[in-house]
């Protein structure tokens, strides 16, 4: 029998998870699908993520892969899952895939959003970043275009997460404001450590008048997490999309 490669494109809320990875004695999201695909398959299932998402953060566009050694059902294979799953925990599309597809190795690009509303809200508190504060657009827009492009970004990761090399390439990086709320959106090859959250965090001290623009465009170039600013909440940032 020929072993199917199956993808799938995962979305929850991860307020109550400790993160996407499995961990011994914690929730997590990667180990509530690996436990309801193993009863529904039979045989211990193993999932290979995109990335990790942090405690707190959520996904719209999460992709995983696993291999299968057995003829299925997909349609109900998906029906299944859903039925199963917490409802924090959602499979919004199941498909196979070539043999050589890695959900993380494969990937491209991937594209975060970071929420912010501006006052208090009780509709959406678990995911927003609920500022007391009027926050200025066009800093905001000023400091997402210096970002743009190839750059190290040691100055937003967590000290003991950074790596040899810390550049990433950002192909997009964008702020706009709808209603209440002011929307981040940042797209790139890959992440660091809590990298978003560290831009955001920062952005919002310009964004407030405490800090000047050129100070951030300085903080990037010294490539020192204790010179830049705060971390933003994890509850306003999603993994919105994949790419491969």
């Amino acid at each position: 029998m020929i072993a199917k490669n199956l993808k799938l494109t995962i979305e929850y809320d991860g307020t109550d998870f400790a993160g996407w990875q499995v961990q011994p004695a914690e929730r997590t999201v990667q180990g509530e699908i690996e436990k309801v695909l193993t009863t529904i398959l039979g045989e211990k299932m193993e999932l290979a993520g995109s990335g990790r998402t942090d405690s707190g953060v959520h996904a719209f566009g999460q992709v995983a892969n696993f291999i299968l050694e057995k003829e299925v059902d997909l349609p109900k294979l998906l029906h299944s899952l859903n039925s199963m799953l917490p409802k924090d925990i959602v499979i919004r599309e199941l498909a196979e895939v070539p043999g050589d597809f890695h959900a993380r190795y494969s990937a491209i690009s991937r594209i975060y959003s970071y929420r912010i509303h501006l006052g208090r809200t009780a509709l959406n508190h678990r995911h927003v970043w609920e500022s007391p504060y009027d926050l200025g657009l066009d800093e905001l827009k000023w400091c997402a275009e210096v970002i743009r492009g190839e750059h190290d970004f040691t100055s937003f990761c967590v000290a003991k997460s950074q790596k040899d090399d810390c550049s990433c390439e950002v192909m997009d990086a964008d702020w706009k404001k709808v209603g209440r709320e002011l929307l981040f959106h940042i797209e790139a090859d890959r992440f660091l450590h809590t990298m978003v959250r560290s831009l955001v965090g920062t952005m919002v001290e310009v964004g407030r008048g405490f800090l000047p623009k050129e100070e951030f465009r300085e903080m990037l170039k010294l490539e020192d997490r204790q010179k830049s600013g705060p971390t933003a909440p994890a509850k306003g940032l999603c993994l919105v999309a994949v790419k491969y």
